[in-house]
């Protein structure tokens, strides 16, 4: 099964990236179109596939095709190309307020769609990727784009109508966890640590923290709580933070994040 990608930019070099490594199919397997001859260079010198101009030629070589360029140029796209997709094709999205309704109506005809929201880690084979099939999917089909998925980070199928709750606490939340180390970085500087090591440290704890959190299955209040001793200097940061209004901020930030993408 030969996949496509049209665009390849950071993400979708990053799921190549996975792919490629995961053994899922061979490189000659992959073909990419790019907008410039230069991304087109970068593609081959980068990820050693096939590369292409021309977005009809990913469609008519590739089984699973998949949307990797900005929402706003999903319609010009799918324009472009819809009078080849057949009943054999899976078409694959990638971006936020983009429906399975919306797809296979804006390519006019039945065909096999499956939404994926992918975040930025995918870059590190670290993602959290959800996704969501139209009914012509098959399992079989379906389980292909697990295999997908999961080869650059973890993958859960979940409704739709949860996908922009999804899109603000994966897709949006990394830019946030960035400003948090950011910010802890820069006060561990204030306290004298270099800033090469601010960074490190900020970032092992964040990811120390998540693992905590993913391998024990304890509640993250329980994990706050064992840090927390009587009097000490983690519960004043803590009493300091629920002044400042942490929690309410975050929630505020992840609501908007998911009404905003309800409505690209």
């Amino acid at each position: 099964m030969k996949i496509g990608f049209i665009g390849c930019g950071n993400m979708a070099s990053a799921m190549i990236g996975g792919i490629l490594k995961k053994g899922i199919v061979k490189k000659e397997e992959i073909i990419v179109s790019n907008l410039t001859e230069a991304g087109s260079r970068r593609s081959r010198e980068k990820l050693g596939v096939e590369t292409t101009m021309d977005n009809r030629q990913v469609v008519t070589q590739a089984e699973i095709v998949f949307l990797a360029v900005k929402p706003q140029f999903y319609e010009e796209v799918l324009t472009e190309i819809k009078d080849l997709l057949t009943e054999k094709h899976i078409l694959v999205g990638i971006a936020p307020g983009k429906t399975l309704k919306w797809l296979e109506d804006t390519c006019g005809c039945p065909v096999k769609t499956v939404r994926l929201m992918p975040n930025t880690p995918a870059q590190v084979g670290a993602g959290m990727t959800a996704g969501c099939c139209n009914d012509r999917v098959t399992e079989e089909e379906a389980q292909k784009i697990r295999e997908i998925a999961e080869s650059f980070g973890r993958f859960e199928f979940i409704p739709e109508r949860l996908m922009d709750a999804f899109s603000a606490v994966c897709g949006c939340s990394p830019a946030y966890v960035f400003m948090f180390i950011e910010a802890m970085a820069d006060a561990a500087v204030a306290q004298g640590l270099p800033r090469s090591q601010a960074y490190s440290f900020a970032a092992q704890a964040v990811m120390g923290s998540a693992k905590m959190v993913l391998e024990t299955g304890r509640h993250p209040a329980e994990l706050k709580d064992m840090v927390c001793s009587p009097a000490g200097s983690t519960i004043e940061g803590v009493r300091i933070l629920e002044d400042k209004g942490m929690r309410s901020a975050v929630f505020e930030a992840l609501t908007g994040a998911a009404e905003k993408g309800k409505r690209l």
